[in-house]
């Protein structure tokens, strides 16, 4: 868990997306102090998939800092969205 927030990646094996998806969301963790990214292979843990609604990969959850989720979105996020939606675990 980030010290501040936490981007969490659901993807999956053969998603072109999802490549795309962790590029972004590695740049933005490393640009904002205490954001940490977590990759979650969604099809090695269908326990978290079915328990957090999970329908496509990827899905991004941004997550406070004690864990709660804050942000929720499938689909390929822009670099600025993502920061616009850490506004909300900040």
């Amino acid at each position: 868990m980030g010290e501040r927030a936490t981007l969490v990646q659901f993807s999956s094996a053969f998603c072109a997306p999802c490549r795309a998806t962790r590029r972004v969301l590695g740049d933005v963790a490393a640009m904002v102090p205490g954001v940490t990214h977590v990759e979650i292979d969604a099809e090695a843990r269908l326990d978290l998939v079915r328990r957090l609604g999970v329908e496509r990969t990827p899905t991004v959850l941004v997550l406070d800092a004690d864990g709660r989720v804050v942000r929720r979105a499938a689909g390929q996020p822009r670099k600025a969205d993502v920061i616009a939606a850490l506004g909300a675990a900040l």
